[in-house]
């Protein structure tokens, strides 16, 4: 009897396990039609992503585009085309020479210049004084103060532009770098976003400092400022931007060339240097004023991303 319900037995197991390696073998079948789709779905996808980055990238850069293309072609060959084409065949760096000869684009690069670098040393110095003992220091009406402080940035700029005006003509700085400089020379977004940075930098740290004796001032250089060095990169690049691209302030505070900066030096070279009308000079000025300004994103791009998320986290 054993034999026998042995002999039957072996049938239904074989049967039983080939029935399993089948549908193992539909399983994994089915496993590799559904990662083959799903892989299909995901090029697809990726594709269409990089088609539009792409687009938006051509809408974005066409302008830049068109503005050195049309700072390379000659005034007669500009004037002459009564459909703007895409491309030129003889291109001209004329128009370049005359930026520098025939204006004074240096001059207002050399303000610009010397306008920039002192606006953002000093600023540097006040924002980092200022977050630092927002964030660290301990005294009386601080979270009040710190509040009251914030409440600036509701306030739009244009308000007090006037205020700033007046101050600045009865002190007798009008066409003067002070003039310029100092309205600029803080920020409450700028302390704002350092000061979260340096609230980040455990308390363990300045505690130990401090039972080692050493100065605040010394823990602001020593450790607090090398730990947030990618935030203060990204304040200082944005800063720079700031003051290369300021016009509102300079065009209200000079009227004196010698102290035009490139942004309000472009209407003058507009008026006064090539004319309305000789737009391929205008554009090769625009260019000069502008290459600096992307040389530094280029090169410093990464710097600024990394500065921005430090700045949005927390802990």
């Amino acid at each position: 009897m054993k034999k026998e319900s042995q002999t039957k037995m072996q049938p239904e197991t074989e049967t039983r396990r080939k029935t399993n390696v089948s549908t193992e073998k539909e399983t994994q079948t089915d496993y590799r039609k559904l990662e083959k789709a799903l892989r299909v779905k995901g090029n697809v996808l990726h594709v269409l992503i990089y088609l539009l980055l792409a687009f938006w990238a051509l809408i974005v850069l066409f302008p830049f585009y068109w503005m050195v293309l049309t700072s390379v072609k000659s005034y007669s060959s500009y004037n002459g085309e009564y459909v703007p084409s895409f491309f030129t065949l003889s291109p001209t760096l004329q128009n370049y020479a005359d930026a520098f000869t025939s204006v004074s684009l240096g001059q207002y690069l050399i303000n610009t210049l010397i306008f920039t670098v002192i606006t953002t040393a000093l600023m540097l110095a006040v924002i980092v004084l200022a977050a630092f003992a927002f964030a660290r220091l301990e005294f009386k009406g601080k979270n009040f103060a710190f509040t009251l402080f914030l409440s600036l940035m509701m306030i739009p700029t244009e308000l007090v532009v006037i205020t700033n005006f007046t101050t600045i003509t009865n002190l007798g700085w009008r066409n003067t770098f002070i003039g310029l400089i100092l309205p600029s020379v803080t920020s409450v977004f700028y302390i704002y976003l350092l000061r979260e940075n340096f609230a980040q930098i455990p308390d363990e740290l300045y505690y130990a400092a401090k039972v080692d004796g050493t100065p605040d001032l010394r823990y602001l250089r020593k450790v607090m400022i090398p730990i947030c060095r990618p935030t203060l990169i990204t304040i200082v690049i944005l800063k720079v931007i700031e003051c290369w691209n300021s016009y509102v302030w300079p065009r209200l505070i000079t009227d004196d060339p010698d102290y035009y900066l490139v942004s309000n030096g472009i209407q003058e070279i507009r008026e006064n240097g090539f004319g309305r009308e000789n737009i391929p000079a205008m554009m090769a000025a625009v260019v000069v004023i502008s290459i600096p300004l992307i040389l530094l994103f280029l090169i410093f791009r990464r710097k600024i991303m990394e500065g921005v998320a430090r700045g949005g986290t927390k802990g």
